[in-house]
């Protein structure tokens, strides 16, 4: 089944934060976050990854622009979800989005 593209922002919840990935310098992946009026629960991360950028500045140095997580829910979904490391504005004040979604295949009987 095709992803299904939704680039939405997503609110992670209180005290869901994971700090081991704080202390490597990464964002704090979240084991629940809200999205609309639901809370998604994560069971696992299948895979993670950076996407960068050079140097707004003038050096030739490459910064990390956002943080990809591919990860799995409770309800058995696919989501790629990233967090920019800056804002895109100062009204937009979530830098957690939700990206896609792959629907959990029924289990055939």
């Amino acid at each position: 089944m095709p992803s299904q593209f939704v680039s939405a922002a997503i609110e992670p919840v209180a005290g869901t934060i994971d700090p081991g990935r704080m202390s490597r310098g990464e964002p704090g992946l979240p084991r629940q976050f809200r999205w609309g009026s639901q809370t998604i629960q994560i069971v696992s991360v299948l895979r993670t990854w950076r996407e960068t950028g050079p140097c707004r500045h003038g050096s030739g140095e490459r910064y990390a622009r956002k943080h990809w997580f591919e990860v799995v829910t409770d309800a058995g979904e696919t989501m790629k979800i990233y967090f920019e490391r800056q804002a895109r504005s100062r009204q937009i004040k979530s830098r957690w989005r939700l990206f896609t979604i792959d629907k959990a295949q029924p289990e055939e009987v």
